[in-house]
């Protein structure tokens, strides 16, 4: 088994090849904090609009709070205009990011009316100012996520990927599909392949690498720097370590269902104290949901936890179920 190659992007060494995805709603500080001490080795925050009139939102400051989480620290922008960009680059690097992912692979309707995200691949000309621009505003390194193309008839990558390391970007994150897919079909992972045999700079592989074989054998088929794991993360944060352990040829065992409870538990309280018992509540749900779908009577314990009001319910309620799981109590529906 091949050992783990070290990355380097700018003066940031990651200690690890596999990297979380960014995902709106998802990669927010509880869930990127638990990623990296579960082995991630960059964890990458929910996009930011590059519209800094936006930020004094809730969500915004939620999005742009990155309070005792190790380095590097990166904060992703998504948006359309250059001179917005770069100025949204250079307020967070003010604010302490250390790192600027830039997003042109977001395939969300809302975003890509607005001829951001993905739909920026169709403007090969708008992609090299903004790349241009952002890079040129501020002195940490500028890293970038595209899609393998718009739809099947305008494939891309190869293209892009050549002008963002002509443009200084340092790193690139490609998901293997085009927008028209989203997230469904086959993974094209010959275009990864062929997007590595045409740059120098470090390029992560995502789509669909959700286990320790199946990022290997991506790692093999792409010639990728790295992995960026984004839902195979979802309900199952240590992948990570499992990935980790599997490349470095010391194969890392599933989580025994006493750690389980301690990660679950310790999860739910952080995002109780970080968001608050309102929206709490709600997130966690989503999170728990996620965890339950590996378990069993998992669907039966998500619904009743959905109807749960406070806090301590729901911290009662993740204990309750994981100690009777232990026990041998809870039984496989």
């Amino acid at each position: 088994m091949n050992e783990e190659r070290r990355i380097q992007i700018g003066p940031y060494s990651l200690d690890s090849q596999v990297v979380l995805a960014p995902m709106a709603g998802v990669t927010d500080r509880p869930f990127r904090q638990l990623c990296r001490k579960m082995g991630a080795g960059m964890v990458v925050s929910e996009m930011l609009t590059s519209d800094s009139r936006l930020w004094k939102s809730r969500k915004s400051q939620w999005r742009m709070n990155h309070e005792g989480e190790r380095e590097p620290y990166v904060v992703q922008i998504v948006g359309t205009d250059p001179e917005m960009m770069s100025e949204a680059a250079r307020l967070n690097v003010q604010r302490g990011a250390q790192i600027i992912d830039i997003n042109m692979g977001c395939p969300a309707k809302k975003v890509c009316k607005k001829a951001a995200g993905s739909a920026l691949m169709k403007d090969e000309q708008l992609v090299k100012k903004i790349l241009i621009s952002v890079n040129s505003a501020v002195d940490v390194p500028v890293t970038l996520k595209i899609r393998t193309g718009w739809d099947s008839t305008h494939k891309n990558a190869v293209t892009i990927a050549k002008l963002a390391e002509d443009c200084g970007i340092q790193a690139l994150a490609i998901h293997g599909r085009t927008r028209a897919c989203r997230f469904i079909g086959a993974v094209e992972y010959e275009t990864i392949a062929s997007v590595k045999q045409e740059v120098s700079i470090p390029v992560f592989a995502n789509g669909d690498i959700k286990n320790p074989k199946k990022a290997k054998e991506v790692l093999d088929q792409t010639g990728a720097d790295g992995i960026m794991v984004g839902r195979g993360a979802q309900g199952r944060p240590w992948v990570f370590r499992e990935i980790c352990g599997f490349l470095n040829g010391e194969p890392h065992p599933a989580p025994s269902l006493k750690e389980m409870k301690n990660i679950v538990t310790s999860h739910l309280m952080d995002i109780h104290l970080f968001y608050g018992e309102y929206m709490g509540l709600r997130i966690s749900r989503k999170h728990f949901g996620w965890y339950m779908q590996y378990l069993p009577s998992g669907k039966d314990i998500s619904k009743r936890f959905n109807q749960l009001i406070t806090t301590s319910e729901q911290l009662v309620s993740a204990q309750d179920f994981f100690e009777r799981l232990i026990e041998g109590e809870v039984m496989a529906a």
